[in-house]
């Protein structure tokens, strides 16, 4: 079969769609958001209304039914409009609604993926705590079982809609004796008693990005509400893989959003008698910020068209996340250079894209992580 790197009929004009949707929806609410830290709640419906929230899952539970790719390109164009608001709507359908839909049952589906995927219930993931980050095997949250459900005690943070979600994928151990097969997932409702925000983390970027603390003081949880018994770390990881390739799309997004500013900002500054991108000086930095873009927009794609085919995709999807990072915190760092004063001013937009960038080296698995997942896949 040839090599097609163009996007279907379908795929484009979905692209023009989110691309409108970011214009008319979100981009009057950043100002407000971010000065504020709030995500904007009311995009859930209007999301789940035209069915981004639903992409990659079954019409049977209102989902669209599409692939990865077209995911991705979702991802990038909200990655283009606003970093924590892009942050949140990946949380919600990569990290709690694929978890649910693709280890749940079917009373589990109807309860929480139908309505995520309208937008009616928000979701979250809830992995990191304050002395277990990468290492994800070494999370102290446990859940014993007593009678017809399971007590829960610990602390998840940095957890992404974590203040907003009405519900989330908790990771808890069930046999501590196991490490890493010890590990169970529950799906832990507002609401249920034990359980309570503690409070709401401030960030250096992403600030319109909703992310909290969360404590379980012998939280009660149904025994219907268990998702993965024990070998939930594996689960976890499958469900990290996904969205490593979604993060990428984000960040690609992102550094695409920062070369288009830094660019007509160029034409448009004039310095000497002519306009900025005439110095062979900028117009470099320029040439080299569209190479690196389209090199890490490449990777983002074909990572995630092999796993719309079903292909084992580890190793691509960490060289995706891992570049794709590295790309958004350069362009993001010249584009700062080439407004020079300007760039450091929050009037202008590149200040917030060079404060957001750093989170892409930090979230969904460290860039040292991701060297060492790329190491390992390669026999080291």
């Amino acid at each position: 079969m040839p090599l097609d790197f163009e996007f279907t009929e379908e795929q484009n004009m979905f692209r023009d769609t989110a691309r409108d949707f970011g214009k008319n929806e979100i981009e009057p609410l950043i100002e407000e958001c971010e000065k504020e830290e709030e995500f904007p709640k009311e995009l859930f419906p209007k999301l789940g209304e035209m069915g981004f929230l639903g992409i990659v899952f079954p019409e049977e539970y209102g989902g669209v039914g599409l692939d990865k790719v077209t995911d991705c390109i979702f991802a990038e164009e909200m990655g283009k409009i606003n970093a924590g608001i892009a942050m949140c709507i990946n949380a919600h359908t990569s990290l709690a609604l694929f978890p649910t839909y693709k280890f749940g049952t079917e009373e589990q589906k109807q309860k929480y993926l139908v309505p995520g995927i309208a937008g009616q219930k928000i979701g979250a993931l809830g992995l990191t705590e304050p002395n277990a980050g990468s290492d994800a095997r070494s999370i102290r949250t446990q859940a014993v079982k007593e009678g017809n459900k399971y007590i829960l005690n610990g602390t998840k943070t940095w957890i992404t809609n974590g203040c907003m979600a009405d519900f989330t994928v908790v990771a808890a151990y069930t046999d501590k004796s196991k490490k890493g097969e010890g590990i169970s997932l529950f799906i832990v409702e507002k609401g249920f008693p034990g359980f309570k925000v503690s409070g709401k983390i401030h960030k250096l970027g992403h600030k319109a990005a909703d992310t909290g603390e969360l404590v379980f003081e012998n939280c009660e949880v149904p025994e219907e509400n268990l998702l993965v018994g024990e070998g939930g770390f594996e689960r976890a990881m499958a469900t990290l893989l996904g969205a490593r390739i979604t993060h990428a799309a984000k960040s690609v997004g992102m550094a695409q959003a920062a070369f288009e500013y830094a660019l007509q900002y160029s034409k448009d500054r004039e310095a000497f008698g002519r306009p900025i991108s005439k110095f062979q000086a900028i117009s470099f930095k320029l040439a080299d910020m569209a190479v690196k873009i389209e090199t890490a927009r490449l990777m983002v794609y074909k990572a995630a068209w092999l796993y719309s085919q079903g292909k084992r995709c580890v190793k691509e999807a960490s060289m995706a996340k891992l570049y794709a990072a590295e790309v958004v915190q350069w362009v993001a760092i010249e584009a700062v250079q080439i407004l020079g004063g300007y760039g450091y001013g929050v009037e202008y937009p590149v200040e917030r894209y060079y404060r957001d960038a750093k989170l892409a080296s930090l979230t969904e698995g460290t860039s040292e992580i991701q060297h060492i997942i790329i190491a390992r896949e390669l026999g080291i």
